[in-house]
């Protein structure tokens, strides 16, 4: 054998058993800063931590359409014997929409109808619009039929009764919005006379106080609920765009300025829910959905209010003093509160949603700083993507809410997952995340997530 080669074997065989034992010591002492790169420590996030993909989120939108798509068919049918109509001109008082697990008319399927658009247009995919489309077009192809019958009997059964006669801003505002985003983009459907209709409902039939502002009466006389502003500004807005008229814009306006004069707290940045003129002491509860209402309406608002309109920078100003309120609230999971300033109220889905949509447009709008923001908006959506359950069903939305001047209300509101509230914000904000990460790119810097910055 060659005695060199053995030798260098020798001093090999050495040096790596040196090594195998320094490692083992290693091993049995506890890391260090002597031992250890401590800053390079992973942590145990409990929400992924980092940009995702825009094919990560394109999976999470999808699992939550076909959900939607096979819960919610676009069909009609015959009560008595469940069979499909699809001739309309057998509508008849057994006429209803086949049955699902949500409402086609409902404010928050008016939601997530532009969910659905905006989903299309960040992913270029027809599919989402398409959902929109079928079903919009379908309650203005039966509407003809059932006006005419509630003209003769106002009592003839109706599946779009809230449609034709909405009796308060719930029936009106969301779909109406989501319409007339649906007939801008051209869709070949009688739509006018529907959104005529709930406008002349919002502009005319609503209760207002004496200054304009628009009220309800419930549960107490001359109360102002926070997410009344969604439920009228965006289809003012809307309007406002669609026909040129500069009163819809006032109007809009207005209602931002009338309801955040009373309802908004300058320092914390949030919005109480709900407002009574009766009361002395007006008690803050910033219920999360109510203040995610609010922050989506601003941005709906400045899409399309013309930047010269006077209240242009009323609005933007205020969208900024919210959104750097509702930040600084943001829990480390992600999410928040269900009551934004109470860290003892469980962690809710819908708000963090729309939280998420609203800040991550108004980044790609310029309303607000990319680089302080845009990671508060990407962390808000890792959170929503846990919430997406392989069903597609969006897990932790709090059920419909009233209002409430106690704390046990809010604290024990039930979440379910076919409360509708959730799933047009998430399709908004997945979207809108989508956009954000086609516009900018991120990076873990020095352990963090940053926005990268070109030189």
């Amino acid at each position: 054998m060659d005695i060199s080669k053995y030798t260098n074997l020798k001093k090999l065989a050495i040096v790596l058993l040196a090594v195998t034992v320094q490692t083992a010591i290693m091993a049995q002492e506890p890391a260090n800063d002597v031992t250890t790169p401590l800053h390079l420590l992973q942590p145990d996030y409990p929400t992924p931590y980092g940009a995702k993909t825009i094919e990560e989120i394109t999976v999470t939108l999808d699992r939550v359409y076909n959900f939607l798509d096979a819960s919610t068919p676009a069909k009609l049918v015959d009560s008595k014997s469940n069979q499909e109509i699809s001739n309309l001109k057998k509508l008849d008082e057994n006429t209803i929409f086949a049955p699902g697990a949500f409402r086609l008319t409902s404010y928050e399927w008016g939601v997530t109808y532009a969910g659905m658009l905006l989903a299309t247009e960040a992913t270029g995919n027809p599919k989402y619009a398409n959902y929109t489309n079928k079903r919009i077009k379908l309650i203005a192809d039966i509407a003809p039929f059932y006006k005419e019958q509630l003209r003769k009997n106002k009592d003839f059964p109706s599946p779009i009764s809230s449609v034709l006669d909405p009796h308060a801003l719930d029936d009106a505002g969301a779909i109406c919005a989501a319409m007339i985003k649906v007939e801008r983009a051209g869709l070949k459907a009688d739509l006018r006379p529907l959104i005529d209709n709930f406008i002349d409902y919002i502009s005319h039939r609503e209760f207002r106080f004496s200054d304009g502002t628009l009220a309800r009466n419930r549960p107490q006389p001359n109360t102002l609920w926070l997410d009344d502003l969604f439920m009228s500004v965006p289809a003012l807005a809307q309007m406002g765009k669609l026909t040129g008229e500069v009163k819809y814009f006032d109007d809009a306006v207005k209602q931002v300025a009338q309801f955040s004069e009373r309802m908004f707290n300058k320092a914390n940045g949030l919005y109480m829910h709900g407002w009574v003129m009766a009361m002395e002491d007006h008690p803050q509860y910033h219920w999360a959905r109510a203040n995610g209402w609010a922050v989506m309406t601003m941005v709906e608002l400045l899409e399309v209010l013309p930047k010269s309109h006077p209240g242009y920078t009323l609005v933007l100003t205020q969208l900024q003093d919210h959104i750097k309120g509702l930040a600084r609230y943001q829990n480390g999971t992600g999410f928040w509160h269900q009551l934004i300033d109470r860290n003892d109220t469980y962690l809710e889905t819908s708000a963090t949603a729309i939280y998420t949509y609203a800040i991550a447009r108004a980044i790609n709008r310029g309303y607000i700083d990319s680089l302080a923001y845009s990671p508060v908006a990407l962390l808000g959506w890792n959170a929503v993507a846990t919430k997406v359950n392989a069903k597609g069903q969006v897990e932790g939305t709090c059920v419909g809410t009233g209002m409430g001047f106690d704390p046990a209300f809010y604290y024990f509101r039930p979440i379910n997952v076919f409360a509708a509230h959730g799933y047009g914000p998430v399709m908004l904000a997945g979207a809108e995340i989508i956009q954000l990460l086609k516009n900018n790119d991120f990076e873990i810097n020095d352990s963090s997530l940053q926005l990268k910055v070109k030189n």
